[in-house]
């Protein structure tokens, strides 16, 4: 029996993207394309589908063949509509794109879309550093936070698919203002941004982790002691949200874990300090193994299930005597 096998597309604020992804996670072949900010050549969804056609041209793809494609999108994701909601996240003039709709016109496959921590989440717990784990806490440092939440291995989306929005679990009542309209969200002290932010402040040339973790691992004390502050401000939010979803594996993703003695063993140790004792009992805290895959594979992943719980919903019920 053949593989089936899927496009996996995963939008950035930078970049789109797309992969030809099996039903095992593999990902076959993958190709990056810039997006255009200023939307004045092309908007997102354009190059979306110029990306798609571009990959199946160069790689002999037979798109009508495929089992549909599964995307990636930051911002929150009204995943019963299939559409992008009015926030948009970073990418240019995408608030309230109805990406399914679009993708489905033009291919005439099943779509899905979901927001991109999740589709981290759903990959490393399919394929990734948390395979074979029911309940997971996936946690994305970047210029903002993002994340998702498995439970009892079911990705948890809430009544419009919106769950799972980490960046803005409030850790700071009446803080600095974020531009999600709230005060004191998680992402305004844990991103790496934050980080950034905090270190421009101390020396006008640590204007990128990179430069700040570089310090750091020079034994710069400030570099050290900035990155301490900023690791308890990470633990503090993942410690709270283990005590609301007692998670067995805590997955931290983004560029800035590959810093394993400076950023997960220390908001390891910190986290099952911060934690009631009972909550630390078999909990993992580790990094997150996919890196740029897991958006494309995770969206498939996404697919996959949703195509599933369609085809159960649509079995016709059997009455009667067997």
């Amino acid at each position: 029996m053949a593989v089936r096998r899927y496009l996996g597309v995963d939008i950035g604020g930078t970049a789109v993207k797309v992969g030809l992804v099996d039903e095992e996670g593999v990902v076959i072949v993958k190709s990056e394309t810039e997006i255009d900010r200023s939307c004045k050549k092309e908007n997102v969804m354009q190059t979306v589908t110029r990306s798609m056609r571009e990959l199946a041209i160069t790689n002999d793809i037979n798109i009508s063949s495929l089992f549909g494609i599964g995307v990636s999108a930051p911002g929150s994701i009204d995943m019963v509509s299939g559409a992008v909601a009015k926030s948009g996240g970073n990418v240019p003039n995408f608030g309230g794109t109805k990406v399914c709709k679009i993708l489905e016109d033009e291919f005439a496959l099943p779509v899905s879309v979901a927001n991109d921590g999740n589709c981290v989440a759903l990959a490393e717990a399919w394929i990734g550093a948390a395979k074979g784990s029911r309940d997971v806490l996936c946690v994305v440092l970047g210029t903002g936070i993002g994340g998702g939440i498995i439970s009892g291995g079911n990705l948890i989306q809430g009544c419009k698919g919106y769950a799972g929005e980490i960046g803005h679990f409030l850790t700071h009542a009446g803080g600095r203002d974020c531009a999600c309209g709230g005060k004191g969200c998680f992402e305004k002290y844990a991103a790496t941004s934050a980080l950034v932010r905090e270190g421009s402040e101390i020396k006008e040339e640590w204007t990128s982790g990179r430069i700040i973790f570089a310090e750091a691992n020079a034994e710069n004390e400030e570099a050290l002691a900035l990155i301490d502050r900023w690791t308890d401000e990470v633990a503090f939010g993942i410690a709270g949200l283990v005590h609301i979803f007692n998670p067995e594996v805590v997955l931290i993703g983004g560029g800035v874990s590959a810093q394993e003695s400076l950023v997960i063993l220390p908001i390891r140790r910190k986290v099952n300090e911060l934690i009631m004792e009972d909550f630390t009992e078999n909990l993992v805290v580790k990094r997150a193994s996919l890196g740029n895959d897991a958006g494309m594979v995770g969206a498939v992943k996404h697919l996959m299930d949703e195509q599933i719980v369609r085809t159960v919903e649509t079995q016709p019920i059997l009455t009667g005597d067997l």
